[in-house]
């Protein structure tokens, strides 16, 4: 099974890169975030056409996600628990019934910028429900994973230029010591997993020719709980997608298991 994560910065602006990556790539199953799209505005029709099956967790002009699958998919669930206030469109999960079942989760997790401040309190807020559910999750033993936009730099080999993130949301200590708290209940890091040393990115700014210095940041993962880490087979970034014509500033990263 092949699981892709990609935060595509908007659906109506990637409504021809996307389809395009998705007939290359041939991912069993594509989470994606910052859809950018109200629900009944999602051009379900082009992925469906591929044979995928579309859920959609949707806001208008901002945030958003999705689960493009073309396996068999129960007990959709959208929103992260926790926060009955909150209304941004930031997580979707679901079971996908491929030979083993594995429940998927795809998250958008707060920016936090600028800090200090309310969007940074909000952020680390996040986080903390995060690990709530993830531990209910962990508690029932079975093949999950949590992958998406994590706004998170986890340690200065996954920047080009770790000195100019250090006062930014995505590096501070809190922000990296959540990040830890997380694995630390006992999730691998998909692609550490497999891949060590720096030059490995997943985001590339738009501004300042970033992508032609490769000036980029690796803050698109995947978390594996232990039954889902143990059918880990590969997990690799399509880094040559962000040279492509209207590119997002993400690329994909996907997960290949035994499943």
């Amino acid at each position: 099974m092949k699981i892709a994560t990609f935060n595509i910065n908007g659906i109506k602006a990637r409504i021809n890169a996307l389809p395009d990556w998705l007939d290359e790539a041939q991912p069993d199953v594509v989470l994606l975030q910052e859809i950018k799209s109200v629900d009944e505005a999602f051009p379900r029709e082009i992925f469906e056409d591929r044979g995928y099956r579309v859920e959609t967790h949707g806001q208008k002009s901002f945030n958003g996600v999705a689960i493009l699958s073309k396996l068999p998919l129960e007990d959709v669930t959208r929103g992260l628990p926790g926060d009955d206030e909150d209304e941004q469109a930031r997580w979707i999960e679901a079971t996908v019934m491929g030979e083993v079942p594995v429940r998927v989760c795809g998250l958008y997790l707060p920016n936090g910028n600028p800090t200090p401040g309310p969007k940074y309190d909000y952020k680390l807020a996040w986080m903390e429900r995060m690990q709530a559910h993830a531990e209910a999750l962990l508690e029932a033993e079975e093949p999950f994973l949590m992958a998406g936009d994590y706004n998170i730099i986890p340690q200065d080999e996954d920047a080009r230029r770790p000195e100019a993130w250090q006062e930014d949301a995505l590096a501070r200590p809190e922000s990296r010591a959540a990040y830890r708290r997380l694995l630390n209940l006992g999730f691998t890091e998909a692609f550490r997993a497999r891949t060590f040393g720096p030059e490995h990115y997943s985001f590339w700014d738009y501004q300042a020719g970033a992508w032609n210095r490769d000036d980029g940041i690796r803050i698109d993962h995947f978390l594996l709980s232990p039954q889902c880490a143990d059918m880990l087979v590969d997990c690799q970034i399509d880094k040559e997608v962000r040279g492509r014509e209207k590119p997002s500033d993400h690329v994909p990263v996907w997960v290949e298991l035994a499943a």
